[in-house]
C-alpha cells in the first residue's frame, strides 16, 4: 500500500512515521525555568548529531496551541539540559513525567523522582538514570510553526555521566544498559536480548 503524503490528514502521516520509525531512542531531558522549576520531559525524536564536536538534537513536535513546550522554552531561557537516557526501572517514571502539567509545578515532583545536581549546568539530573549527557543549547533550528510541525534544537555535550556498573573501560557495556526504545502508540521497547554481529 501506498500513501501519498498530499493527500493524509496530519494525525494520519504522524502515525505512519512513528509507527514505522522504531524503536527511537528516548532523550528525558531536564530543564530549569527562568524561574527556577525543574522540568523533566521525553522526546523520542532525538539523536546523535555530530562526534566531533560532540552534539545531540531533539525536535519538539509543535503543539496545537502554538506556543513552545517547556522544555524548549527553558532551553532558550537558561540555555542549559541534561539529556538522560531510560532504562527499564524508569520507564514507569518516564511515562508520568510525560503529563500535561502547568509551567510552575516539576515533574520531578509529581512522578517522585529522585534528581541529584549536575556537574556543569544547573539543570537537575535524574539520580538513577544509567547515562546522561549534561548540554549547552547551540542552536534551535524552526522547520514549521504549523501544529505538528517540528522546532530542532542542537545541544553541545559538555560532561557526560556513565554509570560505573555499565564501564567495561573501553566502552559502555551494551548488555547491561537495558535501554528503553519508543514504539507507536503507547508500545515501547525493551532491549532485553540483543544479537552482535561483526562488521565486515
Amino acid at each position: 500500500m501506498i500513501f501519498d503524503t498530499s493527500h493524509l490528514e496530519v494525525n494520519e502521516i504522524y502515525r505512519l512515521l512513528v509507527g514505522g520509525i522504531t524503536p527511537r531512542p528516548i532523550a528525558w531531558i531536564s530543564t530549569l525555568s527562568a524561574e527556577g522549576v525543574a522540568n523533566l520531559a521525553p522526546y523520542s525524536f532525538f539523536n546523535v548529531a555530530s562526534c566531533n564536536p560532540p552534539i545531540l538534537w531533539y525536535s519538539q513536535v509543535n503543539p496545537r496551541s502554538g506556543d513552545d513546550k517547556d522544555t524548549l522554552r527553558n532551553l532558550i531561557d537558561t540555555k542549559q539540559c541534561v539529556v538522560h537516557i531510560v532504562n527499564s526501572q524508569l520507564l514507569e517514571k518516564m511515562n508520568l513525567s510525560c503529563a500535561l502539567l502547568p509551567a510552575d509545578q516539576s515533574e520531578f515532583d509529581f512522578a517522585d523522582i529522585a534528581s541529584e545536581p549536575s556537574h556543569t549546568v544547573a539543570s537537575l539530573a535524574v539520580k538513577h538514570a544509567p547515562v546522561r549527557y549534561e548540554c549547552q543549547l547551540r542552536e534551535v533550528i524552526q522547520l514549521s510553526t504549523l501544529p505538528s510541525g517540528g522546532t530542532v534544537a542542537l545541544l553541545d555535550v559538555k560532561s557526560i555521566y556513565v554509570d560505573d556498573h555499565l564501564w567495561n573501560g573501553q566502552m559502555i557495556d551494551q548488555q547491561l544498559l537495558d535501554s528503553v526504545g519508543k514504539m507507536g502508540g503507547d508500545f515501547y521497547s525493551l532491549t532485553n536480548h540483543l544479537r552482535q554481529l561483526e562488521r565486515p
